[in-house]
């Protein structure tokens, strides 16, 4: 039975400056060679495996050179200036033009995204409450939700 994600791996054209930004992210590294880096994202659970090399070049699409971080929600609400705080900018996702953390409420999540030094795709994303009446309700900004969510307690 699947218990989850063990390892997931990206390429990098320059190891040690990504070396240097994964460790900026907090991640500890588990192993290393020559051409090869990998980080602990849960320590004993799962890692990312960084391979230096010319797949690098491989043009960027979701399903070959994207990874999302699962974070808390109260981290979510802070994590626009946890990146500014390490020289990290935020970009707006898919045709969005706003870098916010925002909701899907048909998913039940809440994404912000950046990329590393490399053009790889990294999101954070944690689960948020979607209350029955919102299931529908079109994605919108993580500000916008939590005012959704207090209009209905109040």
């Amino acid at each position: 039975m699947i218990k989850g994600l063990f390892e997931a791996h990206l390429p990098v054209s320059d190891l040690e400056v990504s070396i240097s930004f994964y460790k900026n992210l907090g991640l500890d590294m588990a192993y290393r060679d020559e051409e090869t880096a990998f980080f602990w994202i849960e320590k004993g659970m799962s890692w990312l495996g960084l391979w230096e090399g010319k797949e690098v070049q491989t043009p960027y699409h979701p399903s070959l050179r994207h990874i999302a971080f699962r974070v808390e929600y109260e981290f979510m609400k802070q994590s626009l200036n946890w990146l500014k705080e390490r020289n990290i900018e935020a970009v707006p996702f898919g045709t969005r033009e706003k870098i916010d953390p925002f909701v899907r409420p048909y998913q039940g999540n809440a994404s912000v995204y950046f990329n590393d030094p490399n053009g790889n795709s990294l999101e954070f994303m944690c689960s948020v409450p979607v209350p029955n009446h919102l299931r529908n309700h079109a994605s919108c900004t993580l500000d916008e939700w939590e005012v959704l969510l207090e209009d209905k307690v109040q």
